[in-house]
């Protein structure tokens, strides 16, 4: 199989390089900082920034959301199905 990645360094400008699955949590952060989350149905979303802010936002089913995420929180998240963008 070819791999276009093989001879790459992972750069914010080009794609993730992982996906993974987020159980939104009020003290967990994120094992790796996310580029980006991807929600599957949508909703509100709290979360901390890579900044260190609180935001809460609304996003439609199937919604990228491109920000430096730290932590989904459990309160304040309506949203489900939600993945984290990842470079590792």
């Amino acid at each position: 199989m070819i791999n276009p990645f093989s001879n790459r360094a992972a750069s914010l400008q080009g794609p993730a390089t992982d996906i993974q699955p987020v159980s939104p949590s009020d003290s967990v952060e994120l094992p790796v900082t996310g580029i980006a989350l991807y929600v599957e149905s949508g909703g509100t979303i709290s979360v901390v920034t890579v900044a260190g802010q609180d935001r809460v936002v609304e996003v439609p089913d199937f919604a990228i959301l491109p920000c430096g995420i730290r932590r989904v929180n459990a309160t304040g998240t309506t949203a489900s199905g939600i993945h984290v963008l990842v470079l590792v």
